[in-house]
């Protein structure tokens, strides 16, 4: 799962591929922007942690998730 997050102030967006579900995605988003938690925290596919503060969250893209074309073929 392709996810792009839009911090205020900072001139560009961080992406990441996640392994896990739009809606947990959604869930966290939700927790953080609520005020259940000050921090958004996302895992990607390499085990690495994201932490952006909520109070600091633009915008959340949530896409599908996007498969790798190996090979010169025509398109």
């Amino acid at each position: 799962m392709e996810v792009k997050i839009g911090v205020q102030h900072a001139p560009r967006e961080i992406v990441l591929e996640s392994g896990v579900s739009a809606e947990e995605v959604e869930s966290a988003v939700a927790a953080a922007l609520t005020g259940k938690t000050q921090l958004l925290s996302l895992t990607d596919d390499k085990g690495r942690k994201v932490l952006v503060p909520a109070d600091r969250l633009a915008y959340v893209e949530i896409g599908e998730p996007s498969t790798r074309r190996v090979g010169f073929g025509a398109l």
